[in-house]
């Protein structure tokens, strides 16, 4: 009896068909995909030409900046510009100043709000709810509007011309950080709190063994929002500091600015040094960010 070779043939050509449509499908998903990373090149380029501008105006000299059409490119580098920038401003005693400030509200916001955070979220007691929803109805307030109240009571207190009016508030918390934070816990099993209770841990216990080491995600996406906060803040600093050895680096750039707001190029220099920190801080806390909004409302 012989063995037909027909069907064989037969399944070789029907199997054929399939790796045909897969090899069709990868590459129009290439496609799609090369297609959608230059769209989101050129979307990128364009909200970073600024930043470019602003590199290449601090290397420029006087007559380049001024003159029209503005050449793109600088014929000679100006890298002396960033010496004469540190050194027409006391740049670093500002910077330190600034740093201070930074520091202080990372320590107050990352003490205050997860304690608020799991108070509100995994303790039972009555009134959470409420003060919750009073938590979530500041961020409506604008802080125009509690802005002379709160400058009165700094006044009255004796806090104005001081660091006090600047970060004594990040010791009650932000209503921004307590909500992300509360999201983030609220994902957290309660087995693991539970099972700690049993064990007879007390709930200060259980917050710095178990719930604290699992927020690095929310905790690190906080600091980074408060140190790009406070590094750009231009409004506190101005309303409560009128001594100049108090200033930030935002005041600095101002004073500097009213001083010599012919030297154009000297200000881009101290402007550039002034945003590399923020950059910086944001590249390596990438991740994080990424992490905390996956885990928002679940918890890996």
């Amino acid at each position: 009896m012989s063995l037909s070779t027909k069907p064989v043939g037969t399944t070789t050509k029907s199997l054929d068909i399939p790796f045909k449509n897969l090899k069709i499908n990868l590459k129009k998903k290439r496609r799609k995909s090369i297609l959608s990373h230059l769209v989101l090149s050129l979307i990128g380029l364009i909200f970073l030409f600024p930043f470019i501008w602003l590199i290449l105006t601090s290397l420029k000299t006087p007559e380049e900046i001024f003159q029209f059409p503005p050449p793109i490119f600088p014929e000679q580098p100006q890298w002396d510009n960033f010496i004469k920038a540190f050194t027409a401003m006391p740049f670093w005693h500002y910077t330190l100043n600034t740093l201070f400030l930074c520091t202080v509200n990372i320590v107050g916001q990352l003490i205050s709000v997860p304690l608020t955070a799991y108070s509100i979220s995994k303790i039972k007691w009555k009134g959470s709810k409420m003060v919750f929803a009073i938590i979530i109805a500041t961020m409506i307030l604008p802080g125009q509007v509690t802005m002379i109240p709160v400058y009165i009571i700094f006044a009255e207190l004796g806090w104005v011309n001081t660091y006090w009016p600047l970060i004594i508030g990040a010791f009650f918390g932000s209503s921004f950080n307590i909500f992300m934070t509360r999201q983030f816990i609220m994902g957290i099993p309660n087995e693991l709190s539970e099972a700690a209770r049993i064990d007879g841990a007390s709930e200060l216990r259980i917050f710095l063994q178990i719930i604290y080491p699992l927020l690095m995600p929310p905790m690190a996406t906080i600091a980074i929002f408060t140190f790009t906060g406070v590094w750009n803040d231009f409004m506190g600093p101005l309303i409560y500091l009128n001594d100049d050895s108090l200033w930030t680096i935002t005041l600095g750039l101002q004073g500097f600015l009213s001083q010599h707001g012919g030297q154009w190029e000297l200000l881009m220099a101290a402007a550039t040094i002034f945003t590399i920190p923020s950059i910086l801080i944001y590249f390596f806390g990438q991740k994080y960010f990424m992490q905390s909004g996956a885990t928002l409302t679940s918890f890996k």
